[in-house]
């Protein structure tokens, strides 16, 4: 395993207003950073997080905050092995999360099939619900910097997802053009 360089943000925000201070989190968490510790988190070094960073530096200070700004490299092989798990274990727990509203969504068309609710509302429910899984695996896989275990599980489920969509879309066209087909 090569040794990165990494961008390390320690900050310290006012407790209040939590609004103020759980919007730096999520900032910081939706670029895929990942916690050391409370206030000390990493990401990959590279211009554009740099910047985002940077950014999120000046919303600390602006808010009462402190935060620094840093350059770093693991000491050793052992440690970017951990700051890589932490990554991968990070990815996973969203990659589970994923894969679970996977199971719901394949449940819920296997369902319809089954009592025939071939509608055209239907159709365009699922395929949203279909849109909205591909944007939140697009997120998840964005910030997968060291190829998480699950990843390719997540790909693959969402596969089956977009598979039986198409096959409930060929029920919902046959049911139209058939004149006796159910209703709901």
């Amino acid at each position: 395993m090569e040794q990165s360089t990494w961008l390390l943000l320690s900050y310290k925000v006012p407790p209040e207003p939590s609004s103020k201070r759980v919007a730096i989190w999520r900032k910081i968490r939706g670029l895929g950073a990942v916690y050391l510790q409370n206030g000390v988190c990493v990401l990959p070094n590279t211009d554009d997080y740099q910047r985002q960073l940077k950014i999120i530096q000046n919303d600390i200070l602006g808010i009462g905050g402190e935060a620094a700004l840093l350059d770093t490299a693991p000491f050793d092989k052992q440690d970017a092995e951990t700051i890589v798990a932490h990554f991968n274990a990070a990815r996973n727990a969203e990659y589970e999360e994923f894969l679970e509203k996977c199971r719901s969504y394949v449940a819920e068309i296997e369902d319809e099939i089954t009592v025939e609710h071939f509608t055209y509302a239907e159709l365009q429910e699922n395929d949203e619900d279909l849109k909205k899984l591909r944007h939140w695996l697009d997120k998840i896989t964005t910030v997968d910097f060291h190829g998480a275990s699950l990843r390719t599980q997540a790909e693959q489920e969402f596969m089956v997802c977009e598979q039986l969509l198409e096959t409930f879309t060929q029920h919902v066209f046959d049911a139209e053009i058939r004149p006796d087909s159910p209703r709901a």
